[in-house]
């Protein structure tokens, strides 16, 4: 990992006092790998770095030596306007993505203009060796295919994603919460089948009992089916 042009301009905007709190929010990632800028004055940054010569040597300059550098590199994909060319960057960087926080925040806009096609690459990388681009794809089955582009299915899909990856089966807790909030119809009868992996069913119970979108008599109904080390009930 080399510290480039981009890591030097972005040294000058570090911000020591930030960099310990990311820090403790992402402890996977070495001390020395984050400088603390804050995500507004990188956006700005990655928006101007879009519209530089230097763009396309930067994209393809991976792995990246900052956390720093991997945010702006996310909200550089963000930037670009073509469809083709915005998956060609996301396949090329989704392997090279090491912490949920790079994982979460990156999400181009183009992709809900075009469900169908993501979605053919979503399944794809639901079965990626790489644990953080099969938290990616969950997290935009999440974000863009629980409202209109809502099918069943899909639900399966994520259910069906069997790993022992802690930051994995947080993002299909998230998911299948979230689907409570939104399609409950069609996701309680799979919470009530208690087929989940355990972790990921309790996750999911706990974090929509947190939520204000779940209803007093679901937050309580959902207890019923909590998995415990006895089994199932």
């Amino acid at each position: 990992m080399k510290k480039g042009k981009i890591y030097e301009e972005l040294l000058v905007l570090a911000d020591a006092k930030n960099a310990g709190f990311v820090q403790r929010l992402i402890p996977n990632l070495a001390p020395e790998r984050i400088l603390g800028t804050k995500t507004p004055i990188l956006r700005t940054f990655a928006k101007q770095l879009a519209k530089r010569p230097e763009r396309e040597a930067f994209l393809k300059e991976l792995p990246h030596f900052s956390f720093e550098e991997h945010l702006v590199h996310g909200f550089v994909i963000e930037e670009l306007k073509d469809f083709e060319q915005t998956m060609e960057a996301l396949e090329h960087y989704l392997p090279f993505i090491d912490n949920r926080a790079t994982c979460d925040q990156l999400r181009p806009k183009i992709l809900a203009k075009h469900a169908d096609e993501v979605l053919v690459k979503i399944r794809g990388w639901l079965g990626s060796e790489h644990p953080y681009t099969v938290r990616y794809a969950i997290g935009l089955l999440m974000t863009n295919y629980l409202d209109e582009e809502f099918e069943p299915g899909l639900l399966q899909l994520v259910a069906e994603v069997d790993r022992e990856h802690y930051y994995i089966q947080m993002m299909q807790a998230w998911y299948f919460a979230t689907a409570l909030a939104k399609q409950p119809a069609s996701t309680l009868p799979l919470i009530e089948s208690q087929t989940l992996i355990p972790f990921v069913q309790n996750k999911t119970i706990q974090k929509a009992r947190e939520s204000r979108r779940i209803s007093p008599e679901l937050k309580k109904a959902l207890l019923a089916w909590k998995i415990t080390e006895k089994g199932k009930g």
